[in-house]
């Protein structure tokens, strides 16, 4: 299927062979807000890659039903892996604008990040994936990123990351390569970005030792959550 830039797309995990069952939440913005009605014709997604087209039969705004008429496997699929750990930040509007911009890209994997200087170490989890589901919607893909739980930094650079490592970083040493310099299209890519007043140099060293390329995003001096988006805009126009 060709991609569409105006589709609606609507999500659900509830589908049994030929028929799909919506939430009440999309049942009623489907039938109430957009008011669809039974016969018409929608776009949906289970969030695992496929993109189903179906026929509205069953008006229930509290439980719609959907015949299931075809179906595009790995729709929108890329050929290469992006993983952002982020760390939360005191003003949650700014991590959950990264999170929108990031997913509205094209991410498959996001983890908070808590490090020395991080401010607030939990997170609204029902609140951002609730943002990540409908920035997957409105941005047309048919895979749901993944909001894991907040890890240690310590913890985070010795897990077995697969492709490209890269910690962006403000201090003068280790020495750092533009960010353009590193990321490669078609390669995964794991990207740490720090709080607002950056990694410690500990914290850089450790990251280094594990693996990770230091760079820079440019000489402006970035917020957490400017770096985050400057990050992945960097690894999503290198695979355009």
């Amino acid at each position: 299927m060709k991609r569409s830039y105006t589709m609606q797309l609507f999500y659900t995990s509830d589908i049994d062979g030929s028929s799909a069952t919506f939430s009440r939440d999309e049942s009623g913005h489907c039938l109430r807000v957009l008011r669809m009605r039974m016969g018409d014709e929608i776009n949906f997604t289970d969030g695992r890659g496929n993109l189903y087209e179906g026929v509205i039969n069953g008006d229930n705004p509290n439980m719609m039903k959907v015949s299931v008429i075809r179906v595009t496997e790995e729709y929108g699929k890329r050929d290469y892996r992006l993983h952002a750990a982020v760390s939360p930040l005191k003003n949650t509007d700014r991590l959950e604008w990264f999170i929108e911009k990031a997913v509205e890209m094209g991410i498959d994997e996001i983890t908070p990040l808590i490090c020395s200087r991080t401010e607030k170490n939990r997170i609204r989890r029902e609140r951002l994936e609730g943002l990540i589901m409908s920035a997957m919607k409105q941005s047309v893909k048919a895979f749901l990123p993944v909001l894991n739980e907040p890890v240690m930094i310590k913890d985070f650079v010795q897990k077995d990351h697969a492709g490209i490592k890269i910690v962006a970083h403000c201090n003068p040493l280790p020495e750092r390569k533009p960010i353009t310099q590193v990321v490669e299209r078609g390669r995964d890519t794991v990207i740490m970005i720090g709080p607002e007043g950056d990694f410690t140099p500990e914290e850089v060293m450790m990251a280094v030792e594990a693996g990770f390329l230091p760079v820079h995003l440019g000489n402006s001096r970035l917020r957490t959550e400017t770096a985050g988006v400057t990050a992945c805009c960097s690894v999503y126009l290198a695979n355009i």
